[in-house]
């Protein structure tokens, strides 16, 4: 069994900064990329910035400059900064791993998302 648990999320005002973590407990033999996604209401959820196993990150436009994704292999989280948020901001976000569990089994995992509100 593997879980996804995130935390973070709240309320704050435009330009504000806020702070997401996401962590991977069970029975887990190894993660791979690292994302998180967003999804506002009436809308389709999106890619918001990813990590790969080495590291490497990309993010959508609308973020990029703002956002920051990273990651801590010792403690299976990962994060993503938020810095200038703006209202169109405002979705419950969620985190998704790659993951190989144990005996060996890949797998896609998501957490059960966190709101995230930005008010004008």
């Amino acid at each position: 069994q593997v879980q996804l648990v995130e935390s973070g999320g709240g309320l704050v005002q435009a330009g504000g900064s806020l702070r997401l973590s996401c962590t991977a407990s069970g029975s887990i033999f190894s993660i791979h990329d690292m994302a998180w996604y967003r999804q506002a209401p009436g809308k389709q959820r999106e890619l918001v910035a990813t990590i790969t196993g080495g590291s490497s990150t990309n993010y959508a436009d609308s973020v990029k400059g703002r956002f920051t994704i990273s990651r801590d292999n010792a403690k299976n989280t990962v994060y993503l900064e938020m810095n200038a948020l703006k209202p169109e901001d405002t979705a419950v976000y969620y985190c998704n791993m790659g993951i190989v569990s144990i005996p060996y089994i890949p797998n896609d995992y998501w957490g059960q998302g966190t709101q995230v509100t930005v008010s004008s």
